[in-house]
């Protein structure tokens, strides 16, 4: 190989290596403006509601037993009883909890950024089958109950849009703040009517609520068999939790998502015993499932993505200008890749400034537009011809129409790329399959002189 080719090749890699330097600052720019995003979308969830987690409802006894324990009197050898009180709490889980919820999501904008809230309209519902005297086999004449309370956590109470009010039969109880129970956090309680609790008893319950939150829903399936149904507009769900739907539906105009769970699956009475027992009530709180109401690919991200395939962009360009020069005998100079270069750099910072304002794919449309426009009229005079050009532009318009969708693709991203790098690979193998390598870059020398020595005898 000749040092022509090897000098244009290295000024060609050089370039691409200093190229690096606007890239790596225009995605320190985008990483900045998605923290302060992040930022203002937190304030946004601190002045309204956060995410939101459902546990229960759990219903809670009261009792204070008294214990009669015998003690040694050491200093004078007798026994006695020693009679105190202890307080406790009895907790059932009910056996069937089942929740039907229509959300419906919008946007909250401050400044240039939004955030997606959802408000939840659910009918919760079950039933509890309480055993009688409460469970209790043994010295049950030493409890003395107080009234049984009904409690729901509810992770941020200001999301909470209507009053509540429990029904049961044809009673209806209001609601009242605070869960009373520390491991469920905040939420709400009511107390319930005087039981008979020498014999067992049901206790089927309703009740209607209305729950403003960001970004996340998430549900404690407590019931020894749980059904929950969800049903949305938002048409990009992002399934979260220990469990995923049974039956699901996604469609762009929204999504209807089924679970359907039960204790052999959760194992909820195991967690919420080691929960009583102090040994923490994560465990219990993190069985839980629900959907995440975000953007899967937003325009930070979309962007991020895009400026992972920067240095292969501008690789297939000066590529493309390479061939341009072996095969039409051009000569194009390092200048010239390096402002070619610059201009599919300055695209990005173009394509993350108007993605704020006008939506990812208008301000993509709009910068690829702007610098093929650009790039092709300068190729135009470069390349002396604006067949030559206008072909050139076609091709940059092409990559970035296959860029697009591989920005777009949630899934397919990876297949995508694979074929857009194979179809490259075969293009350029076929275009110089009859190239002569060895002779790129040589000056072609004058054929000798050849005399006819007859002829001038």
């Amino acid at each position: 190989m000749n040092r022509n080719l090897l000098f244009k090749l290295g000024a060609i890699a050089l370039l691409i290596l200093l190229l690096l330097i606007p890239l790596l600052m225009i995605n320190g720019i985008i990483s900045d403006r998605q923290q302060r995003r992040d930022a203002v979308l937190m304030d946004i969830a601190r002045s309204s509601s956060n995410a939101q987690r459902l546990t229960g409802p759990v219903m809670v006894v009261p009792y204070r037993k008294t214990v009669r324990e015998w003690k040694l009197n050491e200093k004078l050898n007798k026994r006695y009883e020693d009679i105190r009180e202890e307080r406790g709490r009895l907790y059932f889980l009910p056996d069937l909890f089942e929740l039907d919820g229509q959300v419906q999501t919008e946007l909250r904008a401050r400044g240039i950024y939004q955030a997606r809230l959802f408000h939840a309209d659910s009918s919760i519902s079950g039933r509890f089958e309480v055993p009688a005297q409460w469970g209790i086999t043994e010295d049950f004449a030493d409890y003395r109950f107080e009234p049984a309370f009904m409690a729901v956590g509810i992770s941020d109470i200001r999301g909470i849009e209507n009053a509540l009010k429990l029904e049961l039969g044809s009673q209806r109880l209001a609601f009242a703040p605070g869960s009373q129970v520390d491991w469920l956090g905040e939420g709400v309680h009511v107390l319930l009517p005087q039981q008979e609790n020498k014999k067992p008893f049901v206790v089927e319950f309703a009740f209607d609520l209305r729950l403003q939150g960001t970004e996340q829903l998430q549900v404690v399936p407590v019931g020894k068999t749980s059904q929950v149904s969800l049903a949305s507009n938002w048409p990009h769900p992002s399934f979260i939790g220990n469990f995923l739907p049974t039956q699901r539906d996604v469609t762009d105009k929204g999504f209807t998502a089924h679970w359907q769970t039960s204790f052999f699956s959760t194992n909820l009475e195991q967690a919420l015993q080691t929960c009583l027992d102090g040994q923490g009530c994560t465990d219990f709180s993190n069985r839980s499932f629900g959907v995440n109401f975000i953007d899967p690919v937003d325009q930070y991200l979309k962007s991020d993505r895009a400026i992972k395939y920067a240095l292969l962009f501008i690789a297939l360009t000066f590529a493309g200008f390479f061939l341009f020069e072996v095969l039409k005998h051009l000569a194009v100079h390092p200048i010239q890749y390096a402002l070619v270069g610059v201009a599919l750099a300055f695209f990005y910072l173009l394509l993350l400034s108007l993605s704020e304002h006008l939506g990812f794919a208008v301000a993509y449309l709009i910068s690829a537009g702007a610098c093929v426009v650009l790039i092709g009229f300068y190729v135009c005079h470069v390349l002396r011809s604006i067949a030559h050009g206008l072909g050139f532009s076609a091709g940059l318009a092409a990559l970035y129409g296959v860029l697009y969708g591989l920005l777009s693709a949630e899934d397919y991203a990876l297949l995508m790329g694979s074929l857009l790098l194979f179809g490259l690979l075969g293009t350029v193998m076929v275009l110089t399959r009859k190239l002569d390598w060895y002779g790129v870059g040589k000056r072609k020398t004058a054929e000798p002189l050849q005399f006819d020595l007859e002829a001038v005898q």
